[in-house]
């Protein structure tokens, strides 16, 4: 039985991607700089590292819009099996689309973002209609 509780779960699981992915991309380069990361990240010449570390800033490039959509489906009372549903495959989009970053498979990639990305408008649309 899916319950809010485990939208809420997927939204620290998604709180806490961005942290694997650049921890994947501390743990592939030359020795890691604490004192100038990003700086560390563009001298890296290991393109592993460089996707990883783009999967990081992606991954909190997403958090933002998909908690805002629990929330918001939650607040406007959409039925919780929907929000939890959305809110598991968000986190297994999130999740394929690091993997395929960092493996370099671009089009499979783009494929499973947009697949997140409509989780999250899903949870926003149905969340607006409930108000509106």
């Amino acid at each position: 039985m899916l319950t809010l509780s485990t939208a809420y779960w997927c939204v620290l699981i998604a709180a806490l991607l961005p942290y694997a992915w650049v921890g994947i991309a501390k743990g592939g380069g030359e020795r890691y700089n604490n004192r100038d990361p990003r700086g560390w990240v563009s001298r890296q010449e290991n393109p592993r590292v460089h996707r990883a570390f783009a999967a990081h800033l992606n991954a909190f490039e997403a958090f933002a819009p998909f908690a805002a959509g629990v929330l918001l489906a939650q607040v406007a009372q959409v039925p919780v099996d929907r929000i939890a549903g959305l809110a598991i495959a968000f986190v297994i989009f999130r999740i394929a689309h690091g993997l395929l970053y960092i493996g370099n498979r671009p089009l499979l990639r783009s494929t499973v973002w947009a697949g997140g990305f409509a989780c999250v408008l899903a949870l926003l649309v149905m969340a607006a209609l409930r108000v509106g």
